[in-house]
């Protein structure tokens, strides 16, 4: 088994070929900071050549899987000016590339705020377990940003006519409607069920040949195209010029004030 990194925001538990990571920043319903991005891209990166890691199963400490970006970092990068947002966003565009492929089953089990960067993770898991009680939504537009490194992958995942209406209107929904979205495959009514549902899933990725499983991802993810780097690039520097602009200050002022922005009536 390759060494797995020391991680100070995830919690890793490895038994029966099967990673489980824990998004651990509860206080602030496991806000993607640009640490946690590094940490879970380290480990993606130290499991990767190894088959004996079948699977790996993410999901969030403190009945919520994550709510987005972390507007602190933001705060941190705005004094770094227009460059640091844009290192900021692209991070979290590779991880979502490098967890979209990893060889490995990648299961995410989805309670509370699945928001944001939440939703991006959501969309490259290759089985979405959900509560029904889930909150999914991309509030980027609210907040005077726009969703730059999860938009093609939310579109891979559920057409671009959904992702259309939900990215342009900031609409929240829940585990049923991301079910019939097809951006989830199991919706379960408590945390005894999404238990009993997951092992359900990993005894069948188990019976899986570790190698197969991995070419056979890698040939469903190049027959239906990808995200590509170059897009993903270039909007990085789109959401630069947002999170700098006039509606991005504004957006993430109101947020971290706890008020409605300007053009919210």
């Amino acid at each position: 088994m390759s060494g797995l990194p020391d991680c100070q925001t995830l919690l890793l538990e490895l038994h029966g070929g099967v990673l489980h990571i824990t998004l651990n920043r509860p206080d602030s319903r496991n806000a993607m900071s640009l640490q946690m991005v590094a940490e879970l891209r380290a480990v993606l990166a130290a499991v990767r050549d190894d088959r004996t890691v079948r699977a790996l199963v993410l999901s969030g400490a403190g009945g919520h899987f994550c709510a987005g970006g972390d507007i602190k970092d933001m705060a941190s990068a705005r004094a770094q000016g227009a460059d640091a947002y844009r290192e900021l966003n692209r991070a979290f565009g590779a991880l979502l590339e490098e967890a979209q492929h990893t060889p490995q089953v990648l299961i995410t089990v989805l309670q509370g705020a699945v928001l944001g960067g939440g939703f991006g993770l959501a969309c490259v898991s290759d089985i979405a377990i959900s509560d029904h009680k889930a909150q999914f939504g991309l509030p980027e537009t609210s907040l005077g940003l726009i969703p730059a490194q999860i938009a093609p992958f939310v579109v891979q995942r559920i057409g671009l006519t959904e992702t259309r209406r939900l990215a342009l209107t900031a609409a929240r929904f829940d585990g049923a409607e991301a079910q019939r979205l097809g951006l989830v495959h199991f919706v379960e009514q408590d945390a005894q069920a999404l238990a009993e549902r997951l092992d359900e899933v990993l005894q069948q990725v188990l019976r899986c040949a570790p190698e197969a499983n991995a070419m056979t991802k890698k040939l469903l993810l190049a027959s239906a195209g990808q995200p590509s780097s170059a897009l993903l690039n270039e909007a990085a520097q789109w959401f630069s010029a947002a999170v700098t602009g006039d509606e991005g200050i504004e957006g993430t002022m109101a947020f971290m004030q706890k008020r409605k922005p300007r053009w919210v009536s």
